[in-house]
C-alpha cells in the first residue's frame, strides 16, 4: 500500500491541477452570468464540489470503519483515519461559500437552515471521530470508538441530500443529482462538472500523501521500513 499510493499520488495531482485550471477558466470566464443571481453564484464551482466531498468522503471513512470493525484490517483504519482532516476541510470549506453565497441571496450569513444544520452537524462528526482518535489510552481502543462513531454518524449523509426535499428550506433544490435534466445550462454544469473532478482528485491524492505518512508512522518498527532509500522513499 505505501509504495501503490507513492505510486498513484502523482497521477492524481495532475489530473487535479488539469481539470482545476480548465473547469476554472470554463467557470470564471467562459459561463455566462446567471439571469438571477449575477455573478455571484459563480461561488457554485467551489461550494457544490466542496459539499458533495464532504458527503463523499464521509462515506468512505464510515465504510473503512465498518469494514475494520467487521474484519479488523488494519488499512480500512488507516484509511478512515487519513480521511477525517480531509473531510473536515471539505465540510468547512462548503460551509464557509455556503454563508458567503447566503448573504447576497438571503441577506444573511446563517440560518437554521435543515440543509446547513445537517451539514453543520458533519463537521462535528468529523472533529469528533479525530478527538475519538486520541482520547482513550489505547490506539486499539481509540480507533474502535472512532470507527463505532463513523458508522453511526453515517445516517446523517441521506439526511443532508435529502433535507431539501423533506423539510421547507431556503437552499436550492438539486441540480445535477436528481433524476431527468440537469436544471443548470450546459455551458455552468460542464465547468460544474470539471470542479467535482478537480475535488474528487484532490482528495484522492491527499489521501494517498496521508496514507503513506500513517503507515510509516504505524510500521515504523518493521523491517521493510529500515530498508526503505530514505532519498527515494521506496
Amino acid at each position: 500500500m505505501y509504495r501503490l499510493a507513492g505510486r498513484l499520488s502523482p497521477w492524481f495531482g495532475g489530473l487535479c491541477l488539469l481539470s482545476l485550471a480548465l473547469g476554472l477558466y470554463l467557470g470564471l470566464v467562459v459561463a455566462p452570468a446567471d439571469y438571477e443571481q449575477g455573478d455571484s453564484y459563480r461561488i457554485i464551482y467551489i461550494h457544490v464540489p466542496a459539499a458533495w466531498m464532504s458527503m463523499f468522503v464521509y462515506v468512505v471513512m464510515a465504510t473503512s470503519s465498518a469494514i475494520f470493525l467487521i474484519w479488523r484490517l488494519k488499512i480500512a483504519d488507516v484509511v478512515a483515519e487519513a480521511s477525517a482532516p480531509i473531510g473536515a476541510a471539505f465540510t468547512a470549506v462548503a460551509l464557509l461559500t455556503g454563508s458567503f453565497w447566503g448573504k447576497p441571496m438571503w441577506g444573511t450569513w446563517w440560518i437554521w437552515d435543515a440543509r446547513l444544520t445537517s451539514e453543520l452537524l458533519l463537521l462535528f462528526l468529523y472533529l469528533g471521530y479525530m478527538a475519538l482518535r486520541g482520547a482513550l489510552d489505547t490506539p486499539q481502543g481509540s480507533a474502535r470508538a472512532a470507527a463505532i462513531l463513523a458508522v453511526v454518524g453515517v445516517v446523517n449523509i441521506p439526511i443532508i441530500h435529502f433535507s431539501v426535499e423533506w423539510w421547507n428550506t431556503l437552499h436550492q433544490p438539486a441540480t445535477i443529482t436528481k433524476l431527468g435534466k440537469p436544471s443548470m445550462h450546459i455551458s455552468m454544469l460542464r465547468p460544474l462538472l470539471l470542479m467535482v473532478l478537480a475535488f474528487q482528485m484532490l482528495y484522492f491524492h491527499n489521501l494517498m500523501v496521508r496514507l503513506r505518512t500513517l503507515v510509516l508512522s504505524r510500521e515504523n518498527r518493521a523491517s521493510w521500513v529500515a530498508q526503505l532509500n530514505p532519498e527515494t522513499g521506496n
